[in-house]
């Protein structure tokens, strides 16, 4: 009989102490979690603020782009970090095999970059490269609007646009990458596969193509082969028509990234 006190204060103990780690891991739980649940929110804000700025970039202008970035330069950062993340999940980058591209050919080739993000291009060739994007966050990135580059005319050996195409008025930069290429100069262009697909909403790529031909380059080869992107390699003509005719070019829709 006399145990039984005994026996019910030590079950109150055991109860007291089972309750005092239940709070505990409870409390570890919390604090655990509200770091993750933080960055969760961050991402979230950032990846908003990113495709604001994304659909921003496709629907102006260059001149209204570059204006935008001037007003506040950070925000240059926040869209390539959220560009940096959209394109993890592409299981192959365009830019990979127009570095292998030029690998392949002279290291002579002097190459211009229209919209050159972090320079990842002249970073990884042996050849001359001059990258322009809206805002410079490296010494060897020039800002400027790509209607507009400091370059001479007939200086240029590759011209390059790697989903860079982004303007209302994208067919000025493709003029003024006529304007810097040598004769028989390459043209390469990689553009996000949608944007020329007529059967979501994209432009007619017969109608680019031709437009492009229009402007002074001849195709030399298309590559449809990839899911997310189209390849496309065209050489500037070495004899120009003395009198252009207006050209039509086709509206290349904005490339507006989903929610993950």
């Amino acid at each position: 009989m006399e145990d039984r006190p005994r026996q019910s204060k030590k079950r109150k103990r055991d109860k007291h102490r089972k309750s005092e780690k239940k709070k505990e891991n409870s409390s570890q739980l919390n604090v655990t979690h509200q770091p993750n649940q933080a960055s969760s929110m961050r991402a979230r804000l950032s990846g908003g603020h990113f495709r604001m700025i994304n659909e921003k970039l496709y629907t102006c202008s260059g001149k209204d782009a570059l204006d935008y970035f001037k007003e506040d330069p950070a925000l240059f950062d926040v869209y390539h970090t959220g560009y940096q993340e959209q394109m993890s999940h592409w299981p192959e980058l365009p830019i990979n095999i127009i570095m292998k591209w030029l690998k392949d050919h002279s290291p002579s080739l002097v190459v211009a970059d229209f919209g050159c993000g972090d320079a990842r291009l002249a970073k990884n060739v042996k050849n001359k490269v001059f990258s322009f994007d809206l805002v410079s966050n490296d010494p060897s990135v020039i800002a400027c609007d790509m209607s507009k580059t400091p370059l001479d005319s007939s200086v240029i050996d590759v011209a390059v646009f790697c989903l860079s195409l982004m303007g209302t008025n994208y067919p000025n930069y493709l003029k003024e990458a006529h304007r810097v290429l040598k004769p028989s100069g390459w043209l390469l262009i990689a553009e996000v596969k949608s944007r020329l697909d007529p059967n979501n909403g994209g432009a007619d790529p017969k109608k680019f193509l031709k437009a492009v031909s229009e402007l002074g380059f001849t195709s030399v080869l298309k590559d449809y082969s990839n899911k997310m992107f189209v390849l496309l390699y065209f050489k500037k003509k070495d004899k120009q028509k003395s009198e252009m005719k207006e050209i039509e070019w086709p509206e290349l829709k904005p490339c507006l990234y989903k929610r993950r």
